[in-house]
Formats: C-alpha cells, sequence, structure tokens
C-alpha cells in the first residue's frame, strides 16, 4: 500500500512540476537580503505530511504522542518556509522553550520549499519508529524536485539551512520531558469503583499517564483550562452519575444505523484489537490528531491555499491538537473517572458491551471533545466560520466521506461520536467540548503569523 501511495504521488508531482512556469524559478530578494528560488507547490507538504501520517499509523503511535510529532514536524517546515515570505514571522518564537531559530545568510541563495520540507523531514524522523520509511519517501522527494532548482549549491545551501533549523528543534525536544516520562514507573490504577479500571476485551494498561509533565507548546500550564469535575460516583437511580449512565447503556442498545455510521467514523482507534475465536489481532487506523490534520489538508487544498498558508493551518491546528491533548490528558490522570463500560457491566447488564472499543484511559474529559474542538476553532479563525467541507479521511478505511456545514458542526459530531460509541458520558463530551475551544481561542490569541505591522494594517 505504501509503495502504490508512492508511486501515484510522485507521478502526480511529476507532471506538476512539468506544468510550472519558468518564472517559478526566478529568484527574488526578501528584506533579510537573501535570494531565494521560489517554487511554490502545496502538494509537496500535503504530501509530505500524508506521508509522515503513514508511518505513524504502521508504527502504532498512540494519540497524545501522534500529536506531538505532527506539531514539531509541521512547526519546523512553517519556520524554514517562512523565510520566503517577509510579512510571516516566526510561530516557536511565541511558543514555550524554543530557542532563536537560524537566519539565512544573505550572500546564499536558497530554495526555501526544499529548506522547508529538509526540516519537516529530519524532525519527523527523529519522532518516529520507522526512519527509513520517511527517508526512503524523502529521497525520492529530492530527486523529484532537484531538477527544478537552479544549482547544486542553492540545493546544498538549502538543505544545510533546514538542517539547521531541525537542529534547533532537537534541542526542544531533549528537554520537553517526553524521554523522561518513558522511565517513569508503570502506573496503577487507584481503588475504588470511581476510578477508571482497565477494561475488555484487551485489559490494556493506561495510556501516557504522565502525559501532563509533558512541556506545552503554547499553555503557560498543563491545567490552564482546568475543567470543573465530573458528577460524583453513586448508584442512586435519582443520581446525575447514575442518570448518565443509563443514558449510554440506552443508547447504547438502541442505536440508529446512521448513529453506528457516525461512531464508527470518527473512532480513530489507532490500535483496535479483534478477537474471531482463539485468534487476535489488531486493527490499525489513523489517530484522532491525524484525523483533524487531513481535515487541514482537505481544506487548504480545496480553498487553494498557497504552500506558506498550508504551512501556517499545519502549524497551527498541530500545536492546537497537542496542547488540547495535554491539557486533557492533565485532567484525565486527575479526575481518574471510570469508564461507562465498567459500571454497566458490574451493576446494570453484564452482557452489555459498547459499539466501539473503549480506549484505555480515564474517561474525563473525552479526548475527541477537546482535540477536536481546538483543532476546529483554529480552522474556523482560518477560513471562516461557515465554511463547508466534506470529509474524506476515511474512505481508505472503507467508510464514506461526510459532509459538514462547519468545523464546529464537525468537532461537535466526532464528540457525540463517543456517546454513541458507549464510552463516554455526556458531561465529558461536553465539558470536553468547552475545554477544546478554550485552547483553540488561546492558540490563535497567542500566536501571530503575520508581522506586527501587516497585522494593524490589516
Amino acid at each position: 500500500m505504501r509503495k502504490l501511495f508512492y508511486a501515484l504521488f510522485f507521478s502526480i508531482l511529476l507532471l506538476t512540476s512539468c506544468q510550472k512556469n519558468q518564472t517559478s524559478q526566478q529568484t527574488k530578494e526578501t528584506p533579510s537580503q537573501t535570494v531565494s528560488l521560489k517554487i511554490n507547490d502545496a502538494d509537496i507538504l500535503h504530501q509530505s505530511v500524508k506521508a509522515l501520517s503513514a508511518v505513524i499509523i504502521e508504527d502504532i503511535f498512540v494519540p497524545p504522542v501522534s500529536s506531538r510529532i505532527y506539531a514539531y514536524a509541521t512547526l519546523a517546515a512553517y519556520e524554514a518556509l517562512r523565510n520566503e515570505y517577509p510579512d510571516y514571522q516566526s510561530i516557536t518564537a511565541q511558543l514555550n522553550g524554543f530557542e532563536p531559530m537560524p537566519a539565512p545568510e544573505p550572500s546564499k541563495q536558497y530554495a526555501f520549499v526544499i529548506a522547508s520540507i529538509r526540516a519537516f523531514f529530519t524532525v519527523g524522523k527523529g519522532l518516529i519508529h520507522s526512519p527509513q520509511e520517511l527517508e526512503k519517501y524523502e529521497n525520492q522527494l529530492y530527486n523529484q524536485l532537484k531538477p527544478q532548482i537552479a544549482s547544486e549549491e542553492v540545493f546544498k545551501n538549502s538543505i544545510e539551512f533546514g538542517n539547521a533549523v531541525a537542529e534547533v528543534f532537537k534541542k526542544r525536544i531533549t528537554k520537553d520531558n517526553y524521554k523522561e516520562t518513558r522511565g517513569m514507573e508503570r502506573y496503577t490504577p487507584l481503588k475504588g469503583e470511581q476510578y477508571w479500571q482497565p477494561t475488555a476485551p484487551a485489559y490494556m494498561d493506561a495510556v501516557e499517564p504522565f502525559w501532563n509533565k509533558i512541556l506545552p507548546f503554547s499553555l503557560e500550564k498543563t491545567d490552564q483550562f482546568k475543567p470543573e469535575q465530573p458528577y460524583p460516583f453513586s448508584l442512586d437511580k435519582k443520581s446525575p452519575f447514575y442518570k448518565e449512565t443509563i443514558e449510554v447503556y440506552e443508547v447504547g442498545k438502541n442505536l440508529t444505523q446512521e448513529q453506528k455510521i457516525i461512531a464508527t467514523f470518527w473512532d480513530n482507534n489507532p490500535f483496535e484489537m479483534k478477537y474471531e475465536g482463539h485468534l487476535e489481532y489488531a486493527v490499525k487506523k489513523i489517530s484522532p490528531g491525524g484525523h483533524w490534520i487531513q481535515i487541514t489538508s482537505l481544506v487548504a487544498q480545496a480553498t487553494q491555499a498557497n504552500l506558506m498558508q498550508t504551512a501556517e493551518s499545519y502549524a497551527l491546528v498541530a500545536v492546537a491538537l497537542a496542547d488540547g491533548f495535554i491539557s486533557c490528558w492533565d485532567e484525565k490522570y486527575r479526575s481518574n473517572y471510570v469508564r461507562p463500560q465498567t459500571v454497566i457491566e458490574k451493576h446494570i447488564d453484564d452482557k452489555w458491551t459498547p459499539y466501539i472499543q473503549t480506549p484505555p484511559f480515564p474517561e474525563y474529559t473525552s479526548g475527541h471533545s477537546v482535540i477536536s474542538h481546538s483543532a476546529a476553532t483554529v480552522l474556523t479563525k482560518l477560513y471562516g466560520e461557515n465554511f463547508a467541507f466534506t470529509d474524506s479521511t476515511q474512505t481508505e478505511y472503507g467508510l464514506p466521506p461526510r459532509s459538514f456545514k462547519s468545523f464546529l458542526e464537525a468537532s461537535g459530531e466526532a464528540s457525540m461520536s463517543r456517546l454513541y460509541g458507549g464510552i463516554h458520558f455526556r458531561k465529558a463530551l461536553e465539558k470536553g467540548g468547552e475545554q477544546g475551544i478554550k485552547v483553540g481561542t488561546w492558540v490563535m490569541e497567542k500566536v501571530k503569523t503575520k508581522k506586527t505591522a501587516l497585522a494593524k494594517k490589516d
């Protein structure tokens, strides 16, 4: 499948490259007096991101970790590319823990699109288990693009500049506490019916219980948007908790065909376990964050966003996703809330099972609700409130596309899909959605991609 993807992409890339006007290879001076070679092809970045997603799926990264990979790689692409566009400024200078980015040398010529994808791939390869897979794609891409570059020297300068940008990222990566969380002691679930416990069928260990130790990208602190607490555990039939539990149970027993489609469409379980008799196997899927990265790609292509606008969109959405996961996971392992499946099987109906597989981490708040709303908020700020689009992300997994009138309509459906799936209580969806909107709004208020003078003029 991966070989087919590469072959199709390079056929398309070669065709679009041949059709480009020769003026795309002319040089122009930037305010720093750097002479650059302009190759404005957003498809290069779209397909590079898709290649990274393919490896993330194969390497089976859990959702929070996937979001970290997307954030670093897309930010690296943006930071190298912005030197081609004088109106744009550094994003990382406005985030936590980044050293200043290198500046191009005025005496050298660059093709900043080459520098951008070099930074993207170098950073990306350092964060995945199978860097050789991404490197194969990267090398094929260079072979396709090299004929468009004026000289070997320009290509070399561009690669070196991309490497220099990647080095700054590597410094931040080594101090964001990810490595330290790998060595922390195994998480032991708390005792008590109100707390999360591993669930059937796989009874997996808790996923990323120390994710709130990760250095946020834009958030001032991990509990910056701490939601109100979930309802207290109670088996009193008049209690809010019991009523929410019964709602999950009844919805699960009476799902409509449309609700089943919605639950499956937004499942995004990167490692779903399947059981057929004594046969056990895993089904790999795109992660929740990867789904919204793909939506970003679809929207950028639909609007014919140029290369810089595309890089901007990816970077801002990825930051919102990454900080959304950090914010959500901070609450998950603070409240350590029980999953509906655990309560229903023990106290209501031991034959009941959720429509989709319960993920291995605490219930409150809903990760889908937080990160979908954070991404949707960013996309709304970038592309407008009533931007209608069709999401075809899941077609390669055999699911039909779904159409939405706005990004927030899509994020709302993603949130509700978890109730239909039988894995979340309603309050986790509602408060998770509010939490995600706060994260996305924060990102867009804190991070300004355009330089101040231009922003004031606009």
